[in-house]
């Protein structure tokens, strides 16, 4: 698994989803249907999303830290 951060190539909006499918190993696509997927149900996504947008470092900034 690689270290969760956004990345700056193959994203969409925030890539948060695409830092998601990268820590987890699976496609950047499946990991925004289950995204779309989960809105229907109630509960603070979208909150969880922008929380996540702001607080994981863009994988060029994640690299100059270490």
């Amino acid at each position: 698994m690689s270290s969760l951060a956004r990345p700056t190539n193959g994203r969409m909006i925030g890539g948060v989803c695409a830092a998601l499918a990268r820590r987890f190993g699976t496609s950047a696509t499946t990991m925004r249907v289950i995204f779309v997927l989960s809105c229907l149900l109630p509960g603070p996504q979208f909150l969880l999303y922008i929380a996540l947008w702001i607080l994981l470092p863009a994988e060029d900034k994640a690299r100059t830290a270490w």
